[in-house]
């Protein structure tokens, strides 16, 4: 049982809560997930299963396109709405679409991002939310990403008694973003407090929401002895590379990891996708020094 399942998560359900219920169903331990979503979150989360969660980082690597609303005028302590409301600052008018566009482009591009205080990224060991929940601060490191881009469709919607806009917008953008906090940002760069209002995945390893299967649809695949009709093959995450297809005397010596010459490999491709019997086996990478590919990911010598 190998593949990758283009998952869509609910809303309530954690990334791990969605590869817990996935062992439950396939009867197997060997799940991983690329890339979590927040409970509040919906949408693609690619379930890489067997020998295909050694593709995880390929597909976490891809970029990624979400769809959501911003709501501005207060902020919270998680930067979504599941937090505590921690400041409210009235807007006694709407921003302008313009107005609200500039904002969006200084945003865009590759940029410094601090991630928020609910997260799981480590500090000292420990999970920045840990720290959060203690009630400590602690310094967080900045990181870079990329924001292919970030738009709005116009200027949304304008609440009058509450003092908010709420605003739906698109962002693309690499590993390691997080949503939440360019939407704060955005906020920040019109000088208001903002909070992520809801957020969608649309897009995510090379799975668009369309392509997306239900718990439910997996569990009904797996009784009825199904699962090819969901399981997508490991070459899913591998599609940006070039791939070349081996004869049976080359895949004898790339599954006990004997370097290729380029011309064995017939590419130049910095990282190359070999294939046998019209199955990707493995990634080769192109050394320099010693004018040769070395082998960089073996998935399966089968």
């Amino acid at each position: 049982m190998d593949g990758i399942i283009p998952l869509y998560k609910e809303r309530g359900l954690t990334s791990f809560d969605c590869v817990a219920k996935l062992r439950h169903i396939l009867h197997t331990k060997k799940v991983g997930h690329s890339g979590t979503l927040d409970p509040s979150v919906d949408g693609v989360l690619p379930i890489c299963i067997g020998s295909a969660t050694k593709v995880v980082p390929y597909l976490m690597g891809s970029g990624k396109m979400y769809r959501g609303t911003v709501t501005l005028g207060l902020a919270t302590t998680t930067e979504d709405l599941d937090g505590d409301v921690i400041d409210r600052q009235p807007l006694t008018q709407p921003f302008t679409l313009a107005q609200l566009t500039a904002a969006t482009t200084k945003l865009t591009g590759t940029i410094q991002q601090t991630p928020p205080m609910y997260s799981a990224v480590k500090v000292n060991g420990r999970k920045l939310y840990e720290y959060a929940r203690a009630g400590e601060t602690v310094e967080r490191p900045t990181r870079t990403i990329t924001v292919e881009h970030f738009s709005l469709t116009d200027a949304g919607t304008f609440d009058a008694a509450a003092g908010t806009q709420t605003v739906a917008f698109e962002v693309a953008c690499s590993k390691g973003t997080y949503v939440r906090t360019l939407a704060v940002d955005l906020g920040r760069q019109l000088g208001v407090p903002a909070v992520m209002a809801s957020l969608t995945r649309h897009k995510s390893g090379g799975f668009t929401l369309a392509q997306t299967v239900t718990l439910a649809q997996v569990e009904a695949a797996m009784a009825a002895d199904d699962l090819s009709t969901i399981l997508r093959p490991i070459d899913y995450a591998l599609q940006d590379y070039p791939h070349v297809a081996l004869s049976d005397k080359l895949w004898g010596l790339v599954k006990n990891g004997v370097f290729l010459t380029p011309e064995e490999m017939a590419s130049t491709a910095p990282v190359v996708a070999l294939t046998y019997q019209g199955r990707t086996k493995c990634l080769y990478q192109w050394v320099p020094e010693k004018k040769q590919y070395k082998p960089l990911k073996m998935f399966t010598v089968n």
